[in-house]
């Protein structure tokens, strides 16, 4: 008896994994057959592959047959993959509501670090988008500048060494402390000093957060489990460890801002002027003055995640765009000569310093900065959960409430529709003719629609400062320890290199 109902057991888990294997095909889509339980992210799974060129690799080959999507599995979880542009239009712009959330795994009570503007959903995300979004105009980016700026002393000074003793680097390590002293400058008003303090906590965290052992168990669970399960286990994406640092962090800064009424130009300046004034304001008081709207205030806990995510965004993604910037120009000399002589030109007009009129006149750099962006999106595939039984336009297709969809990002910026000869790095895609001449969703590091990531303005200018110092004073040429041709890492959601980019740096002025 016990081994029919075994038997029974098994054979009715097979038939309902089957069933689910028929979803897409059901729902009149054509779909990729899939492996048992993997679904069509086994080389994901098995670490044999990086997700940006698997989802770049299915994204081709529903292309390749003509059709503007299709539909796989990630484990047991339906996901649909547009690769028409008016479908990924429709998807992150025009029929936003249908599409309006990530599907992140959000638990405020008992894992605070969730609660932000990246993993909120619904109402909540719309309210504290809204409530954030001034924190991000082009003002108040020029207000940060001079503290994004700073950070480039130590970055010079490091490189200096390097030049000095002939040795190469593998770049990325010396981004990544910069990006290190930007975000915990301008996010939570501290000196990190990552090149002098080789035991920096924001990096030991931040390495911590990215290590893909579990970093890729969440995403499998969260990701294959209800919500309702997660919460009814008390699922916690967020190590105590890490969850004690930057709560006692923020609540440590916080506490001696509001004691002592610090002003400083910086982003925790404006959380602290939305949590005790509720609205953002050009002046320098984080105290209320009696004008205060009760709806706009925000708690300590959206304080804290949003640090926190602010710190996940810059600490990873910009420190990668900056590698890959310099990979490319390492290969390119004669586009990295134009585009020195382009800082340095202007430069010269603000008194030889980086400034951030300066940086806005720099519109070759802003070329290269978009067509590394293109080639190496930090970001390789943007997620949406559908909210609402959607019928895919002008077809008979269904996405059911609860699908996941998967735009590949890389397999739109490397398609050669769009970007004739796409894996040639060629600034001049971004002139303003090319521009014009491609469809609006031809480009999205950032994502799109009303969801595009709040911090690009911020990434952007990070970026372009620290490639402003970096080229304007050193060349860089490709050192042989790099691996060529470049892979990207397996098991990181961030694109990275296998083996690392290895650079030498040369002093200009010795040229």
């Amino acid at each position: 008896m016990f081994l029919l109902a075994t038997v029974f057991l098994v054979v009715s888990i097979y038939l309902y994994i089957q069933w689910i294997y028929s979803h897409w095909k059901r729902s009149g889509l054509e779909q990729i057959e899939p492996d048992f339980i993997y679904g069509n992210i086994k080389e994901i799974a098995l670490g044999k592959i990086s997700s940006g060129e698997h989802f770049k690799n299915l994204y081709n080959e529903f292309k390749l047959k003509g059709l503007k999507h299709g539909g796989i599995y990630e484990f047991l979880t339906p996901s649909y993959i547009p690769t028409d542009l008016e479908v990924i239009k429709c998807i992150l712009q025009k029929d936003f509501n249908h599409f309006m959330n990530h599907g992140d795994y959000v638990n405020e009570e008992l894992d605070p670090l969730t609660g932000h503007l990246l993993a909120l959903e619904n109402e909540k995300w719309k309210k504290l988008r809204g409530k954030l979004t001034p924190t991000f105009t082009s003002g108040k980016m020029k207000m940060m500048f001079s503290t994004i700026a700073a950070c480039t002393e130590s970055l010079k000074d490091n490189l200096e060494e390097y030049a000095k003793i002939k040795d190469c680097v593998n770049i990325k390590d010396v981004l990544v402390k910069y990006t290190t002293d930007v975000i915990g400058s301008t996010a939570f008003g501290l000196e990190c000093n990552s090149f002098e303090d080789p035991d920096s906590k924001f990096i030991e965290f931040g390495k911590k957060i990215f290590g893909t052992g579990r970093r890729n168990f969440n995403r499998m669970v969260t990701n294959n489990l209800p919500k309702c399960i997660l919460n009814l286990i008390g699922y916690k994406r967020n190590e105590k460890s890490i969850e004690d640092f930057f709560m006692g962090l923020v609540k440590s800064m916080v506490e001696y801002r509001e004691k002592n009424n610090v002003y400083r130009k910086d982003f925790m300046h404006l959380l602290l002027q939305l949590k005790n004034r509720g609205k953002v304001t050009n002046d320098e008081s984080i105290f209320p003055n009696g004008d205060e709207n009760g709806d706009h205030f925000i708690s300590f806990n959206e304080v804290a995640a949003q640090c926190f995510v602010f710190f996940l965004a810059g600490f990873e993604t910009s420190s990668t765009a900056m590698t890959f910037a310099l990979y490319e120009l390492s290969r390119n000399q004669e586009i990295q000569d134009k585009v020195r002589e382009e800082m340095k030109t202007v430069t010269k007009k603000h008194n030889n310093k980086i400034t951030y009129e300066g940086i806005m006149e720099m519109h070759y750099l802003d070329k290269v900065v978009n067509e590394t962006l293109r080639l190496h999106p930090p970001l390789p595939v943007t997620g949406r959960r559908c909210n609402a039984t959607y019928k895919v336009p002008n077809t008979d297709v269904i996405i059911q409430k609860g699908n996941k969809v998967k735009i590949s990002i890389l397999g739109v910026h490397r398609d050669p529709e769009y970007y004739p000869d796409p894996d040639t790095f060629d600034p001049e895609r971004f002139n303003r003719e090319n521009i014009l001449q491609r469809p609006q969703f031809a480009f999205m590091p950032f994502g799109g629609g009303p969801r595009i990531c709040i911090g690009e303005r911020f990434g952007l200018l990070q970026i372009k400062v620290g490639l402003t110092s970096i080229i304007s004073n050193f060349r860089v040429t490709l050192n042989e320890k790099t691996p060529q041709p470049i892979t990207y890492m397996p098991k990181l959601i961030i694109s990275g290199v296998k083996g690392g980019v290895w650079l030498n740096i040369h002093e200009v002025d010795e040229e």
